[in-house]
């Protein structure tokens, strides 16, 4: 889901309560807070030589030990979002949720669904892959295996 979308999404429903819902299907505790938003870019090389660029919206959400009926509401989090906006340059931007259940994590949001009195986004897991397939002499579709997995031919 994009910047725009989930603000979008928070906008349709500001009364009820967000839930960040992982893909096992635990839900984040309701009592967390959103403590950053931010625009995250990463330079890197491939395993192929290529130079690739990467940006996303960052919400990292935090559980405290001393506020167990803190709620969040979709609107106070639209709020959030919309201050905000002055570092994230643009609505199409992906956004992922940082979590930290025993080790920090990062999930993309894949839907959103509303009932009752809360908004519920589901995550996903985020994958690893090999971003050079044809330098690797990996098959370019239908793979799921990485390129160290293939004989070490690229790692």
């Amino acid at each position: 889901m994009n910047f725009g979308s989930l603000k979008t999404n928070l906008l349709q429903h500001p009364d009820k309560k967000v839930r960040f819902v992982l893909p096992d299907g635990d839900p984040i505790p309701a009592e967390f807070h959103v403590t950053e938003v931010g625009h995250v870019v990463k330079t890197f090389v491939d395993c192929g030589g290529c130079v690739r660029r990467q940006e996303s919206c960052l919400l990292q959400t935090w559980v405290g030990d001393g506020d167990p009926d803190h709620r969040l509401s979709a609107g106070k989090l639209a709020h959030i979002l919309g201050l905000a906006s002055s570092v994230i340059p643009s609505e199409d931007l992906e956004v992922e949720v940082e979590y930290e259940p025993c080790a920090v994590a990062q999930y993309k949001i894949e839907g959103a669904d509303a009932g009752g009195n809360e908004i519920r986004f589901q995550l996903g897991h985020k994958r690893t892959d090999c971003l050079a397939r044809e330098a690797c002499g990996l098959a370019t579709e239908g793979s799921e295996r990485g390129c160290c997995e293939e004989a070490a031919k690229c790692c």
